[in-house]
């Protein structure tokens, strides 16, 4: 962490191992399993005599502190691009509710500027929830009893209450008819289809493309859709959680050349500039980008570019602003990967997007009573900024 992390050579190694013991005692406390002897060395200063003097504290160690320990220290970094990852064994179908988005997701917490109501904004076809009648726009009062909002503020315990093992039990609302419910689903196996663009031309000849991730081959599957040289593009990114640089740096290809796109910082020495793909032919058409709070990573890295430059007019909420930097992963001996970034992004004027976001010229949000509807504030105030509504 301090060798390969941006920030490293600026870290304090004394906090780190702070916020390493706080997590590891706590751990032991929520377990009853507290150690009467346990407590932080005298840190003289010297990064690896204290590295040494904590590992000898911690002697043998218990796994599923040393666990939250480890938890504790990438959380300390305060870096929505550091975490760490324990691979899934193999084999087995993936399991789950089915519930594959809410509104106020914010990369594993909830967005602390979300305002009330929480709703499901994606359920899986075929899934528990599915089956269980629950809809795009049903609001999530409670999760296990677990409020999503104390008064207007968002309860982050809520997470851990929606993601906990076992039964979710889900105390519902319906915009359209105001009706709540309680339903209880149980894990099941679930299928997650790959992502995929896909579009489809609305009035005007405008043609609207949905772009979930940036993912390998995505801005060629978006430059496919515009061969026949629309007027005017409307691209969603709304829900997009972010993908490759490259597939970034390659889609804007499409909308301009010879520009920046971004600047990828280390710790020393100079920024490194990111630039649009101009091997990638112009497509000439007027762009409008539709984003949200879920706009994330890449997509902050996309939507900093078209703003930055002048290449469309951005529409919906402010995206997420959760940008710190491309993740590299580094193994660890027990087979789990830490992954941290190694430089810091900066936007194409060299402003700081990430935890800012990038705000949008038209703000056009979307609620639970919309999406349980079918209506799209979003897509009806682009096309009426292109003359086509």
């Amino acid at each position: 962490m301090l060798d390969n992390y941006y920030g490293g050579p600026a870290l304090n190694h004394g906090t780190l191992l702070r916020d390493a013991m706080a997590a590891y005692t706590q751990d032991l406390m929520r377990r009853g399993a507290d150690r009467g002897d346990l407590k932080l060395p005298a840190l003289s200063g010297d990064r690896d005599t204290d590295w040494a003097a904590f590992a000898k504290v911690l002697g043998d160690g218990d796994p599923a502190a040393s666990r939250a320990a480890i938890t504790g220290l990438v959380a300390g970094l305060h870096d929505n691009h550091a975490r760490w990852v324990r691979p899934d064994p193999p084999g087995g179908e993936p399991v789950g509710t089915g519930i594959a988005g809410v509104s106020g997701e914010h990369g594993p917490q909830l967005d602390p500027a979300a305002r009330p109501p929480l709703y499901i904004t994606r359920v899986l076809p075929g899934s528990p929830a599915a089956k269980a009648d629950v809809r795009p726009g049903d609001i999530v009062l409670k999760a296990n009893g677990v409020p999503a909002f104390i008064g207007d503020t968002v309860n982050q315990s809520f997470v851990q209450a929606i993601t906990a093992p076992g039964t979710l039990r889900l105390t519902l609302k319906r915009p359209t008819t105001g009706r709540t419910r309680t339903v209880e689903l149980e894990p099941a196996p679930v299928t997650r289809q790959p992502p995929v663009v896909t579009s489809k031309t609305l009035p005007g000849g405008v043609v609207h493309v949905v772009l979930p991730g940036f993912f390998p081959g995505a801005a060629d599957q978006v430059i496919a859709k515009l061969q026949g040289k629309p007027e005017a593009v409307v691209l969603d990114l709304r829900g997009n959680g972010g993908g490759s640089p490259r597939e970034v740096t390659r889609l804007l290809g499409a909308f301009a050349h010879e520009k920046v796109t971004s600047y990828f910082c280390p710790s020393t020495g100079d920024c490194v500039p990111n630039r649009t793909d101009d091997s990638v032919p112009l497509v000439g058409a007027r762009l409008i980008v539709l984003t949200d709070r879920r706009c994330a990573s890449a997509c902050d890295d996309f939507s900093a570019a078209v703003k930055d430059h002048g290449l469309g007019t951005l529409v919906g909420t402010r995206t997420a602003g959760a940008v710190s930097g491309p993740g590299e992963g580094f193994l660890l001996d027990d087979g789990s990967v830490l992954v941290l970034p190694k430089v810091r992004h900066l936007g194409p004027d060299r402003e700081l997007v990430d935890t800012v976001g990038v705000p949008v010229d038209h703000h056009a949000p979307m609620t639970a009573l919309d999406l349980a509807t079918g209506r799209d504030p979003g897509l009806a105030k682009a096309l009426a900024l292109l003359g086509a509504g």
